[in-house]
């Protein structure tokens, strides 16, 4: 069943268009004002797209967008699903296998996170270079999933070393502070209590979101290349814990995003 959802899903994409895109690209929150800069040939609502869930998000656009960016075709998730949403693991990573079987050879993946790490402020990138899965799920786990590659997926090292290392170059290379940390992912939609923070602090993360790491599972079991970064938009010190204000927290990711923006455009020429 999962399947044939998956090939009629594919098969109304290529009708309308959407022909070997190279690089797969995932927008977080408040990190959509890439589209702007892409050369784009086709735009879909995901409630126009069969069997692909729907956005609920109110800061998340909720569109498929295909295009030029960089000199690549790249296929761009402008908003992405969560468990928090009521979708189950197989939905909130619908959208990283659809682009697979369009034919994307790296992925690249963005989020807006707290900051666990006290020496990070909001405002600043992080890159993922491991991360703790506390969503207490597998998008692996489910029967029939290993007919789509192997469901014992070695996580050694999910996220691209050679990518990351281009990451890091470009962003020494513009002036970017790029910070490298551990990232985990939990259910929410609430944010997390003091004694939270401080179980975070002691399993030595960086970066906390409620994204990110099912796509990054998935990823590694269809064999394609991943990285992601983190846009900090809070600090998260449970010693001196603030009310968050979400409204901020888009506004600073606002504020960040061209920072991400120059890297990604820069990285999509070399991969």
């Amino acid at each position: 069943m999962k399947q044939e959802q998956l090939n009629e899903t594919i098969a109304f994409l290529k009708a309308v268009g959407i022909k070997q895109p190279s690089i797969g690209i995932v927008l977080g929150t408040g990190l959509g004002k890439l589209v702007d800069e892409i050369s784009i040939e086709k735009e879909i609502a995901y409630s126009e797209i069969p069997n692909f869930p729907q956005a609920t998000v109110e800061f998340h656009s909720g569109k498929l967008i295909y295009g030029e960016l960089s000199g690549k075709k790249v296929l761009v998730m402008a908003g992405r699903f969560h468990m928090y949403e009521g979708y189950n693991l197989w939905e909130v990573t619908y959208g990283i296998r659809s682009m697979h079987a369009l034919g994307i050879q790296n992925l690249l993946i963005s989020n807006a996170a707290g900051a666990i790490n006290l020496a990070y402020q909001k405002g600043d990138l992080m890159l993922i270079e491991d991360h703790l899965n506390l969503q207490g799920g597998s998008p692996l786990a489910f029967k029939g999933a290993n007919t789509f590659g192997p469901i014992f997926a070695d996580m050694l090292v999910p996220y691209s070393k050679e990518i990351n290392q281009k990451i890091k170059t470009i962003a020494t290379a513009e002036n970017i502070q790029l910070h490298e940390g551990i990232y985990a992912s939990v259910v929410g939609p609430q944010l997390e209590t003091r004694a939270e923070y401080r179980m975070l602090q002691i399993l030595e993360v960086d970066a906390v979101g409620m994204s990110t790491v099912p796509e990054v599972i998935v990823a590694k079991q269809l064999n394609v290349p991943c990285a992601a970064i983190s846009v900090l938009t809070d600090e998260c010190d449970p010693k001196n814990l603030q009310h968050v204000d979400i409204a901020e927290i888009i506004a600073i990711a606002g504020e960040a995003e061209p920072k991400m923006i120059r890297i990604f455009k820069e990285l999509i020429k070399i991969i």
